[in-house]
C-alpha cells in the first residue's frame, strides 16, 4: 500500500514536474559505461536523510537501466544542490490618475499576493573515472517544501530522478 501511495504521489509530482536541462560531451561512447559509484568526498548540500533518499532512488533507477554499483566503476557521480526562494511575481496594482485638459498625477501600489516558493536546484554530474572528465550533466530545478513528510520527499526524488534519467544516455 505504501508503494502505491508513493507511486501516485510521484505521478502527480511528475505532472507538475521539474525543469531539467541536459548537456553532454559530443562524441562520447556511452556504451562503455556500465558501472558507477559516487564521489567519496561529495557534499550534496542536502540533509543526510534527503541524500540517502536521493541515492536510493538513483540506485534503483540506474539498476533498472542496466548499470551496477561497483568499487571499480567506469564513471563517478557527483551531486550538488542548492535551495532558494523565488521572488513573488503576483501583485495587484491599484492606481489613480488624471487626464484630459487637467494636470494630474498618478499613484500606483503593488500589493504582493501569496507566499514566495522554495525551490531546489540539483546538479548531477557523470564523470569518467579513467579520464577524470565530465561527460554528462543534468541540471534540475523544482519546487521544494522544507516541511514535507518523508514520503512526499521520497516521491519528489522519484519523480525527479525519473525525469533526469529519461534522457540518459543521449540519443
Amino acid at each position: 500500500m505504501k508503494i502505491l501511495k508513493i507511486t501516485i504521489i510521484a505521478l502527480l509530482l511528475m505532472s507538475c514536474g521539474a525543469t531539467v536541462n541536459y548537456d553532454y560531451e559530443k562524441g562520447t561512447d556511452f556504451t562503455q559505461y556500465k558501472t558507477y559509484n559516487y564521489y567519496t568526498d561529495m557534499n550534496t548540500g542536502m540533509s543526510e536523510l534527503d541524500t540517502k533518499r536521493l541515492f536510493n532512488v538513483l540506485n534503483a533507477n540506474l539498476k533498472q537501466k542496466g548499470f551496477s554499483l561497483s568499487e571499480t566503476p567506469d564513471f563517478l557521480i557527483d551531486i550538488k544542490s542548492s535551495e532558494f526562494q523565488n521572488n513573488q511575481r503576483n501583485t495587484v496594482g491599484v492606481g489613480l490618475g488624471g487626464g484630459g485638459r487637467t494636470i494630474g498625477g498618478g499613484i500606483s501600489v503593488g500589493i504582493p499576493i501569496g507566499q514566495s516558493k522554495h525551490s531546489r536546484q540539483i546538479i548531477i554530474d557523470f564523470v569518467d573515472e579513467n579520464k577524470n572528465s565530465l561527460f554528462w550533466q543534468a541540471v534540475s530545478e523544482n519546487s521544494y517544501n522544507p516541511n514535507a513528510t518523508p514520503e512526499k520527499r521520497e516521491a519528489v526524488f522519484m519523480a525527479l530522478v525519473e525525469k533526469v534519467l529519461s534522457k540518459y544516455p543521449p540519443k
